[in-house]
């Protein structure tokens, strides 16, 4: 909060304190209505709205907002301590002068005050729905909706920090081709996602890394698909690829279920020689045990009432075949036990392999933070869905930890929340991969 005591801020803040409990004023001189209204607009649209440290639009709203939070917060105190002295002036007397004062007063600081949290609303990332929903119920509260404003300023506070010390290094001209590798870069979904320009399912990861001169492509492949038909899709996608940019290969980073789509494209249907790297991130390649103790637990009619529904709704999403039963099976012990067995390992092509853990799940996000404690009866240790002994293969694994009380998710390693980890850049994390592939003239 220290960082919002500027003199600007303090200067907005006098007119704040001033504006807010002018009604006497207005009401003795009418014609002070002249220069209060503009001031009052100025009010509204000067704190924070450019902030020199970044052109972001997104951030510059975010910053104009948290200023007038702060500048709101604290006009709360003077306008509280100004209608205590009025009520001992005007009243019992002029009473209509102290209701009208003080409904000046909590009309105008309204609307400021709804100017700052539709900002942050609108455009922090960080906030999640937690917050969102948090500041919503408490904010009829008293005195706990100032901690949690508080709590919210906060949070745009340090996002804004964070985000413009990522920007100052994205435009550092020296790093400016770090991720450009002699291959552009496959980015393959796991399960029950697809590829979609409304909402990214890696993030915030693939603007990062084009900013760093990557070359960045999709798989585009359907949702829930067995192993074989999603590999089979990948590998004409690919072959695409290579073929119209003649590029002559990639170098595939693939999520999830998505690694296991990718070693048997590469194994069973010929995409080696159009393929310079594989990296797994958070793949099953053991399988989880977790799966099949819900098979063999949920009753089929819950099953089927399941696959049903979820097949439905990604059929008019634009799934041609989604099978969703098809696409769980195959990521059990058992199923992928077979597949180990089945698939060449791919010779001449690049492979390393990523995992990460939670360490506290109550700190991460829904459901993940859930799932986390059953996944560990029978999986181990895990990332929310995924347990450690599964993530290995290829000739490099790197198991990523943080020294935070909270660790990294399934989703937490595709950006999929948009979220600043203490401990964990994922950014930063994806810009290193990239850059090491480079520097292997990949």
């Amino acid at each position: 909060m220290k960082k919002y005591i500027t003199i600007p801020n303090i200067i907005y803040l006098i007119f704040a304190v001033f504006l807010f409990n002018s009604y006497l004023l207005i009401d003795k001189t009418l014609y002070s209505l002249i220069f209060i209204i503009p001031l009052f607009i100025l009010l509204n649209i000067l704190p924070g709205i450019k902030p020199k440290e970044t052109k972001r639009r997104r951030l510059k709203f975010s910053s104009h907002g948290a200023n007038v939070l702060f500048i709101f917060t604290c006009s709360l105190i003077p306008s509280v301590i100004w209608h205590t002295v009025l009520a001992f002036v005007l009243l019992p007397d002029s009473y209509l002068d102290f209701i009208f004062s003080v409904l000046f007063c909590v009309v105008l600081s309204a609307i400021f005050f709804w100017n700052g949290i539709l900002c942050v609303y609108l455009t922090s990332t960080q906030m999640g729905i937690k917050w969102r929903v948090i500041g919503a119920f408490c904010g009829m509260i008293p005195v706990l909706n100032l901690i949690v404003l508080t709590k919210i300023i906060k949070i745009v506070s340090d996002e804004l920090e964070f985000e413009i010390q990522r920007e100052n290094v994205t435009s550092n001209p020296e790093l400016a081709e770090i991720c450009k590798t002699k291959y552009p870069i496959v980015l393959v979904h796991g399960v029950f996602f697809r590829d979609s320009n409304i909402f990214n399912y890696w993030g915030r990861i693939p603007n990062t890394l084009k900013l760093h001169g990557a070359t960045i492509y999709y798989g585009q492949h359907q949702s829930a698909l067995p192993i074989k038909e999603s590999a089979r899709e990948l590998t004409a996608r690919i072959r695409l690829i290579v073929e119209r940019y003649g590029c002559e290969k990639v170098n595939i980073i693939a999520h999830s279920k998505g690694g296991l789509d990718c070693r048997y494209a590469i194994s069973e249907f010929g995409l080696a020689p159009y393929v310079a790297s594989l990296t797994t991130i958070n793949t099953p390649h053991r399988g989880c045990i977790f799966a099949e103790q819900l098979l063999n637990t949920i009753p089929e009619k819950i099953q089927s009432k399941v696959e049903n529904a979820y097949n439905a709704v990604l059929t008019v999403l634009g799934d041609e075949s989604p099978d969703f039963m098809a696409a769980v099976t195959d990521l059990t012990a058992e199923s992928c036990k077979k597949l180990n067995a089945k698939l060449s390992f791919p010779d001449g092509i690049y492979t390393q392999s990523v995992g990460s853990v939670m360490t506290h799940p109550k700190k991460g996000r829904f459901p993940l933070n859930l799932s986390y404690r059953y996944v560990k009866n029978y999986d181990g240790e895990n990332d929310g869905l995924v347990g450690e002994s599964s993530f290995e293969w290829g000739g490099k694994y790197t198991l990523l930890r943080t020294d935070g009380k909270r660790g990294i998710s399934h989703g937490d390693m595709i950006d999929l929340n948009r979220e600043n980890i203490k401990d964990f850049d994922v950014r930063a994390f994806y810009t290193e991969l990239v850059s090491d592939l480079r520097e292997r003239g990949l």
